[in-house]
């Protein structure tokens, strides 16, 4: 997937050769905001606009422009990936919540 970044938000952008159009949405955020444009350099600046009067949007109105993140998610791994995490968790006295945090952080920091 091809994606625009500005001021820490992420845009997802697809090409309608239908339509001979760019669009895409600002992601992870509670409303769905899109934008659209008939050429690439156009689009960067429609996504630019778009967050920015998302943001301004969120604060006249008094909400929070991200969605909230729980801290918790489910990862499907097939099981001999699963026993092999696990065993490398115990071996190194954490749990496996524990050794998946710090495996993730290890390979985001990169």
């Amino acid at each position: 997937m091809n994606t625009l970044t500005y001021k820490n938000y992420i845009g997802s952008v697809s090409f309608s050769a239908e339509d001979e159009v760019f669009y895409g949405k600002i992601e992870h955020i509670n409303d769905l905001i899109t934008f659209e444009s008939d050429n690439a350099h156009d689009l960067k600046k429609a996504f630019e606009e778009a967050v920015d009067d998302y943001i301004n949007f969120c604060e006249e109105k008094g909400v929070r422009p991200d969605k909230p993140f729980k801290g918790s998610f489910n990862v499907r791994v097939k099981p001999s990936i699963h026993k092999l995490a696990y065993q490398k968790a115990i071996q190194q006295g954490m749990s496996l919540n524990k050794f998946i945090e710090t495996t993730l952080e290890k390979e985001l920091k990169e």
